[in-house]
């Protein structure tokens, strides 16, 4: 009986070491089809493993805040806010790709045409935000007629309804911007959401009638950094990747 249950105990011994193996090599192959997605015509900006295409907001360095948790980054905020992080690149035409979670009742947010400058303490004060948030929980969702949910062009476009995933679960957000045909599209969840200018007399009066009228470089640069926002609560984001349009 002894031999038997030593037996039995190597046996599982083994199997719960294949499994370990078997779910490492699995992540492994993940981060590997993500690099493979992008390419040749995707840029991979974040594929769990490392951060070497960002850094933070006025600085050279990446902020501690910012971890590798499994395949994604995740925000945690410290002592300290303004956190933000934003691309190495910056970007005039393209097609952006990722993935969000936010935590309960949090709050955080996507940039993009960010302008880095001492003259802008913060990426909001330049880049335009696609809003992520927890809409069930966090106070921002029942302010301004819906133009702070999760989801919204923050504070001009609302988005529309069903579209969104509730906090603890993934949303992908495909946001294709392009200066030459003057035009954005928004996907949630891979179902089209809205599009709207982004220049001209149009994107103007949008700007006017939003908190951001009399902002001196709000939405005023075509190209600029992708920006991740450290707004003091816990919020993950993955398979972060970019295309760049002719």
């Amino acid at each position: 009986m002894k031999t038997l249950a030593r037996v039995a105990l190597v046996v599982l011994t083994l199997i719960a070491c294949k499994e370990k193996t078997v779910s490492k090599e699995k992540v492994m192959e993940e981060k590997e089809v993500v690099k493979q997605q992008a390419s040749p015509d995707w840029e991979v900006l974040f594929d769990g493993t490392n951060f070497d295409q960002w850094r933070g907001y006025g600085t050279e360095e990446m902020y501690a805040e910012w971890s590798l948790d499994g395949d994604a980054m995740k925000f945690t905020p410290g002592k300290e806010g303004g956190k933000n992080i934003i691309s190495k690149g910056t970007y005039e035409n393209f097609v952006l790709s990722l993935e969000w979670k936010i935590s309960e009742a949090g709050n955080s947010g996507i940039f993009w045409s960010v302008h880095e400058s001492p003259e802008f303490k913060e990426a909001y004060e330049t880049g335009p935000e696609i809003q992520v948030l927890d809409d069930a929980k966090h106070p921002d969702s029942f302010i301004g007629d819906g133009l702070h949910k999760a989801g919204s062009l923050y504070d001009m476009i609302v988005r529309p309804d069903g579209l969104i995933h509730p906090a603890g679960q993934w949303n992908k957000v495909e946001l294709e911007v392009n200066h030459k045909t003057n035009l954005a599209k928004l996907k949630l969840n891979g179902k089209d959401a809205f599009s709207f200018p982004v220049h001209g007399p149009e994107w103007d009066a949008m700007v006017e009638n939003s908190k951001f009228k009399g902002w001196k470089g709000f939405g005023k640069y075509s190209e600029g950094h992708i920006g991740l926002q450290d707004h003091n609560d816990i919020v993950w984001y993955r398979n972060i990747k970019i295309k760049k349009l002719d």
